[in-house]
């Protein structure tokens, strides 16, 4: 017979590293009864914050500055106001632990599959501190190289999965923690001035999603944290009324 006819096999594949990591904590997410809130986001002031913010970050050997460190330490904030959201569930004990440390886990898709490192202290680092870690980590991350340190001990999580595409989704909890965010793509969109205004401005818009563990965090409680969040991030001076 000719080499057309033949067939093809199929490709069985051993899930290792990174992937059967996330099979196992995605198997264990299924049992979370989620709810998801989302809104939003006016981003010009950040924008124009973060750009004039660049020179001080490349003296500080950050090359490049995200939106991501703002969003991060935002977080951190709101979870001082809200703290049941940097908590973590025993369902067997039936306790929450309420963590002093805001440890924040990030997303990064490299090519041994999804890792979350951990920026730890967020409620204790500044702005630019914490773009300075998110090198340190997104460096070894692609290196695969991260250490177990790195990848422990999260509280709260955070996806950028924006930075590929998409606006708004139903992000997935990773027990034991009780809540993530998911930042969509930023686009430039026709807004009303006001509420009373015919008056149309171009304005920057960012979704947010935000997935919760149902038994530990209810949609009030989801929704005022989503808005003081919100209200850090389009006023990205009154942060600094916040820090300690």
């Amino acid at each position: 017979s000719s080499a057309s006819s033949q067939i093809e096999e199929d490709t069985v594949i051993p899930i290792r590293g990174y992937s059967r990591l996330m099979v196992k904590s995605m198997t264990t997410s299924l049992q979370v009864p989620h709810m998801v809130y989302a809104d939003e986001i006016n981003v010009n002031a950040l924008t124009g914050v973060r750009d004039s913010l660049r020179p001080l970050a490349k003296e500080m050997g950050i090359n490049k500055l995200t939106y991501l460190p703002f969003f991060i330490k935002a977080s951190s904030l709101a979870i001082t106001k809200y703290p049941v959201l940097n908590s973590t569930i025993d369902v067997e004990e039936m306790t929450l632990t309420y963590h002093q440390s805001h440890n924040v886990g990030v997303a990064v898709d490299t090519e041994r599959g999804l890792t979350v490192p951990v920026v730890k202290r967020c409620q204790d680092k500044s702005v630019l501190e914490i773009a300075e870690e998110l090198g340190r980590l997104y460096a070894l991350a692609f290196e695969g190289n991260l250490s177990e340190a790195d990848i422990s001990d999260c509280t709260f999580t955070l996806s950028n999965i924006g930075a590929i595409g998409g606006t708004y989704m139903s992000p997935v909890v990773l027990p034991p923690q009780v809540a993530v965010g998911a930042m969509g793509k930023i686009q430039r969109l026709p807004r009303f001035v006001s509420d009373t205004s015919d008056e149309v401005e171009s304005v920057r818009i960012m979704p947010i999603s935000w997935g919760g563990d149902h038994r530990a965090v209810d949609g009030a409680t989801m929704a005022r944290f989503s808005n003081l969040w919100k209200a850090y991030v389009e006023n990205p001076s009154s942060m600094m009324f916040a820090m300690r």
